[in-house]
């Protein structure tokens, strides 16, 4: 993750004392062996264009987090606002950060672009409340249904008070046993209700090839009612 505020080294994987690989009879994909193996058909090549389009009028600066980052293309776009925007890419797979790092725009260690390989389940105390956002793009819709629950409580548990959190949410994919797993408007408001305040919902304009009309964008902020139960 970021070098200038955490710190772990940028060579070693977050929450590596424990846990490090999702539990087997939840998620049963091995990330690592369909990176090393370079089956990732869900890798465009490019950033979402939801996710370009909605920085063309909103920016997202400060400390962000990117989970489930893969190759970087989020983490990259996000990088190019400038100096104000930290990003910090976290995969699960080691691989995957390699080929993040070999594909960056920035030196390593250099401020704006970072990766990191750990889990989004097991991370650090001093990650807490530490991110002004949370961009998901590829990582909610990755992981088992199951998971949504402790998925939800490690983004509000990274940040800040009154942090923002935009996702593009996969409403319903072509593949229907997953991943990518579907979700709904109300199992997503069921989800993020209670810790956060839901600014706006759109449908974007753009999506990949085979994604039209199947994505749902959402940002919300952090309640302040949720400071008090963390």
């Amino acid at each position: 993750m970021n070098a200038n505020t955490n710190s772990a080294s940028p060579s070693e994987p977050l929450g590596s004392d424990v846990d490090l690989v999702i539990n087997p009879v939840l998620d049963p994909v091995d990330w690592e062996a369909r990176y090393q193996a370079g089956d990732t058909p869900w890798d465009e090549g490019s950033a979402a264009p939801a996710l370009t389009e909605f920085l063309s009028r909103h920016p997202i600066l400060g400390e962000v987090l990117v989970p489930g980052s893969g190759p970087g293309h989020d983490v990259r776009a996000l990088a190019t606002q400038g100096p104000s925007a930290r990003i910090t890419g976290l995969d699960l797979s080691a691989a995957a950060i390699a080929l993040a790092r070999s594909l960056s725009h920035s030196p390593a260690n250099a401020s704006g672009e970072h990766y990191m390989q750990g889990n989004l389940f097991n991370l650090p105390e001093s990650w807490h409340s530490r991110f002004d956002w949370v961009v998901e793009h590829t990582c909610f819709c990755a992981i088992p249904p199951a998971l949504r629950s402790d998925y939800v409580r490690a983004i509000t548990s990274v940040l800040k008070p009154s942090g923002h959190y935009f996702a593009i949410f996969y409403l319903n994919p072509a593949a229907p046993g997953g991943p990518p797993h579907k979700t709904s408007r109300e199992e997503i408001r069921q989800l993020f209700a209670a810790d956060f305040e839901l600014l706006e919902e759109w449908l974007p304009k753009d999506a990949f090839e085979g994604r039209e009309g199947r994505e749902i964008c959402h940002l919300w902020r952090k309640s302040y009612k949720t400071i008090s139960r963390l």
